[in-house]
């Protein structure tokens, strides 16, 4: 059909991946969605903290903040319901919550465990739903252990601080991240944990009441008449939180090196590329959103790919490594935690590598990238080409020679005229000879 254009194959599936860059990239152009209620001169931002605590949320807990700021709030209100998360981020969270200037309040609707705990002591006031509980905040590793001394004591001393902060007594704080300590009249002998019910947070002065929705947190906090400011996170960030969690980390960073390990088997440029490539940009999308990676690990990401396909066409290997380790460090710029980002990318090392063994095994180096540099021509009888013949029949003919054997030279056998090698000594002109041995064309002889 005239007017139409055909794109190729290759080329539409590239299109293919720069629009989903584009259109991931698009995600942060958003804003939260506001939803007010008018009310009488004072504001109040009505933030939640929900699911687990890492650093996606601080970049969306800075952004709300810093508009309430701006907006000139009267109050800032947190609505809490987490399981904990990454001591990281709840540190640089609480930072960020006591530089504040405006009144904040926690209002835990159902759980502050852990890294949620702390981030709710770090407020000036702490409301609780009947059911709700908050506490328990022992560290623990990626694995299930328990931290180091060093962690745990700078983690206790954290807790202590931000209770110490805002007038509540520390050793409830310190019973949260202590289990040695023993309060068995609230629930906590030595050897667990302190996890405080509404009424014991009450009791001890760490929550100022009991109250049941929203309404009557506000109608407590004298601004039932405040015009409310219910935000919440943007797509982007959305994204940014989900893509930065410790789980999902080495999963797309798998994705990535098994869809490059794929495409460099299969024909042409298709959706094992795509796939590898949008988990690749997902990774650093969600870091950047997160504002944990900036534009030199973009570059470096880059340049470490241009290295890459450069090495397909340069001789050599040490672009090739020069490339891969530019990815590497990009990768570990971006990340929040250089050991947890090096055990990801191990992991998407050995996927990978597996996934490699496979295919070569099952699909070989014939098709895909291997097929363009790989010699496959042949020298074969019918194009002309002759190898060296091993002429055993030779062996037991007997000959003279023609010139002197040092230890080679040349003999007749029976009419044709061959060289020849003696078995290392010296034989003259003229001399009596017998084949004793061939090897391709190297003809051995002794004297008879």
């Amino acid at each position: 059909m005239k007017g139409v254009m055909k794109v190729p194959g290759n080329r539409r599936n590239i299109y293919i991946l720069l629009l989903a860059f584009f259109l991931i990239a698009s995600f942060g152009a958003g804003q939260s969605v506001l939803a007010s209620e008018n009310g009488a001169g004072e504001t109040v931002y009505l933030i939640p903290i929900e699911n687990e605590v890492e650093r996606g949320l601080e970049a969306f807990l800075s952004r709300t903040t810093q508009k309430a700021e701006e907006e000139g709030a009267d109050h800032i209100v947190f609505e809490i319901d987490t399981p904990g998360g990454r001591v990281d981020a709840a540190t640089q969270i609480a930072e960020m919550l006591q530089e504040l200037d405006i009144p904040t309040t926690s209002f835990v609707v159902n759980q502050a465990l852990s890294a949620g705990s702390y981030i709710a002591l770090n407020t000036d006031n702490i409301y609780m739903r009947p059911q709700a509980t908050m506490g328990a905040s022992g560290i623990i590793t990626q694995d299930g252990n328990a931290a180091s001394q060093k962690a745990q004591s700078a983690w206790l001393a954290a807790m202590r601080s931000a209770a110490e902060s805002k007038g509540r007594d520390p050793l409830y704080a310190a019973a949260m991240a202590d289990p040695s300590l023993d309060l068995p009249e609230l629930g906590a002998p030595e050897g667990e944990y302190l996890t405080l019910s509404p009424n014991q947070a009450v009791e001890v002065g760490y929550a100022q009441g009991i109250v049941e929705d929203r309404n009557e947190l506000l109608n407590e906090l004298g601004l039932s008449e405040a015009s409310t400011v219910v935000t919440e996170p943007t797509l982007a960030e959305r994204v940014a939180r989900f893509i930065t969690n410790p789980v999902v980390i080495p999963i797309l960073l798998s994705i990535a090196g098994i869809g490059l390990v794929v495409e460099i088997f299969s024909p042409g440029f298709g959706i094992p590329g795509i796939v590898g490539g949008v988990a690749l940009i997902l990774f650093f999308y969600g870091h950047v959103v997160a504002g944990l990676a900036g534009m030199e690990a973009i570059v470096l990401l880059v340049i470490g790919i241009v290295l890459l396909i450069a090495e397909f066409f340069v001789p050599g290997g040490i672009i090739g490594l020069v490339g891969a380790g530019l990815i590497i460090w990009a990768l570990l710029m971006a990340g929040y935690d250089p050991g947890h980002i090096s055990m990801s990318i191990g992991i998407a090392f050995l996927a990978a590598l597996i996934v490699a063994v496979i295919l070569f095994r099952r699909v070989g180096l014939e098709k895909g990238v291997f097929r363009h540099i790989i010699l496959k021509d042949s020298t074969q009888t019918d194009l002309g080409y002759v190898s060296a013949s091993n002429r055993l029949e030779l062996i037991g003919i007997e000959g003279v020679t023609q010139t002197d054997l040092r230890p080679a030279g040349t003999g007749i056998f029976q009419g044709e005229h061959l060289d020849i090698v003696s078995e290392g000594r010296f034989i003259q002109k003229d001399q009596s000879v017998k084949i004793v041995k061939v090897e391709g064309s190297r003809i051995v002889v002794r004297e008879i």
